[in-house]
């Protein structure tokens, strides 16, 4: 999926429309971190978890311990 890096006064409309005004100098900061979490997310969204179990699966303190390394 190609991505276009979102531009500081695109943050500054995106955050007025969900009722976040900024202040003018905080433009590009938003824009570049939201930027950061879009690369990060599209990392992740290239992860293989076909063969992993759901958090659900998982239970914490039902492991048995044994003397055998």
């Amino acid at each position: 999926m190609p991505s276009v890096e979102l531009t500081p006064p695109e943050a500054a409309r995106w955050a007025a429309r969900a009722g976040l005004p900024l202040p003018d100098d905080r433009h590009a900061a938003v824009a570049a971190t939201a930027h950061h979490i879009h690369s990060v997310v599209a990392v992740l969204r290239e992860l293989d978890f076909g063969d992993t179990p759901p958090a659900g699966a998982y239970r914490a303190g039902k492991e048995k311990h044994d003397a055998a390394v």
